[in-house]
């Protein structure tokens, strides 16, 4: 059985920001006063909304502007949040745009050196700001967008003016929130992405990298502020991937390196961190290295955006040199775990269906160890005492 996911992908050969993001959405399908009507919900004052149609080297773009007519707030990431919280924004808006704002806080502390708390927002507490995150994810909400993917980053080059100085670009905290996103600088002497577009697209992108198999149904060109030697838009292109309904689907980072000097005692810390830390699931190889040499092949299988912190902790817990990265897709089963009455009491399940069909039905291991130590039996009994449930699940 087959069924549609929509996903929209944005081309960043021009970087990205917040305004640009909106005007790809609007120029792809998102209403306007559908948008102006959810964000009139936000307790702001003082500002407009404009969009026009303008042309960026014979291409033509949907431009997206917030006039703040009020002064300028400093704020703090409570502030913003307050903001949100104070709105009657739907909840995933509301904490997908508090994620954000924190990704930015985050950046700037690391940046600055200072508690989170303690960060003012700059440019960032704007109206403009704020109207520019809270807008693009409502955006996505109109177009039902399921998944939003995205091609390597053009970040500019040379050097930007901000209120506190001059920064290379990308600037500082741009550059802070794009860790383990593909990014390249072309000869172009500006700021291309921006704090809060590398924010928003580093929050709700599910990977980056090349344009997936989809039938695109709407392109859509948001337009950026200067003219520049080549069109200065984002593009989004709106379509559906077929998926298998039958099974999920997802991308990750398998990451591997081989090792052949470190103590073998030290692995199962290196695991044990490495799986606090996030990673999906870690496992070790013997493998025969060059001159017959023994060695161990540890992969790491993680979420995209975490490679950066596994990575960080694979060299500094083990004398790996150098680790392998590629990009995956990968297919599973649907998953859940399930308590099952049984007649040892509540024993959990782990099971895994291809549509509606049980393929595995497993009890849990611990479950299954309590079970065999309260009962005096081996755990072997207990398994096999245990699998006849499957049937009557």
């Amino acid at each position: 059985m087959n069924a549609d996911s929509k996903i929209a992908y944005f081309d960043c050969f021009s970087g990205i920001s917040g305004d640009m993001i909106i005007g790809a959405l609007l120029d792809a399908g998102a209403e306007f006063h559908r948008l102006k009507a959810e964000l009139a919900k936000l307790p702001l004052s003082d500002y407009e909304l404009h969009t026009q149609k303008i042309s960026k080297q014979h291409i033509t773009a949907t431009k997206f502007d917030v006039v703040d007519k009020g002064q300028t707030a400093y704020r703090h990431l409570k502030d913003l949040n307050a903001i949100v919280e104070d709105s009657n924004l739907p909840e995933e808006i509301q904490k997908r745009a508090k994620n954000i704002f924190l990704r930015i806080a985050q950046a700037e502390a690391r940046i600055h050196g200072q508690p989170i708390e303690k960060i003012h927002f700059h440019e960032i507490g704007a109206v403009d700001t704020i109207v520019d995150v809270v807008g693009a994810l409502i955006c996505l909400k109109l177009l039902k967008i399921d998944k939003v993917f995205c091609s390597k980053i053009n970040v500019g080059s040379g050097f930007v003016e901000f209120s506190h100085g001059k920064f290379p670009v990308p600037a500082p905290a741009t550059a802070e929130l794009l860790k383990g996103v593909p990014i390249y600088s072309s000869d172009i002497q500006m700021e291309l992405t921006t704090p809060t577009g590398a924010a928003i697209i580093t929050e709700i992108a599910s990977g980056f990298g090349e344009l997936p198999v989809m039938v695109p149904e709407t392109i859509g060109y948001g337009a950026g502020e200067r003219d520049l030697s080549q069109p200065n838009v984002l593009r989004v292109f709106v379509g559906h991937q077929e998926i298998s309904s039958d099974l999920d689907q997802d991308r990750i980072v398998i990451m591997e390196t081989n090792i052949d000097d470190m103590n073998p005692q030290w692995y199962d810390t290196v695991m044990e961190k490495l799986l606090q830390q996030g990673a999906l699931d870690v496992y070790l190889t013997s493998v025969l290295m060059k001159k017959g040499r023994p060695a161990i092949k540890l992969t790491v299988l993680a979420r995209i955006g975490d490679e950066g912190k596994l990575a960080r902790l694979i060299f500094q817990e083990t004398t790996s040199i150098g680790i392998r990265m590629r990009e995956e897709m990968r297919k599973k089963l649907h998953r859940e775990i399930k308590e099952v009455n049984t007649q040892f009491g509540k024993v959990k399940f782990k099971i895994a269906r291809l549509g509606d069909e049980i393929i595995n039905a497993t009890p849990e291991y611990e479950d299954c160890k309590r079970i065999a130590h309260e009962n005096n039996l081996t755990l072997k009994k207990v398994y096999q005492l245990l699998g006849g449930v499957v049937v009557r699940l």
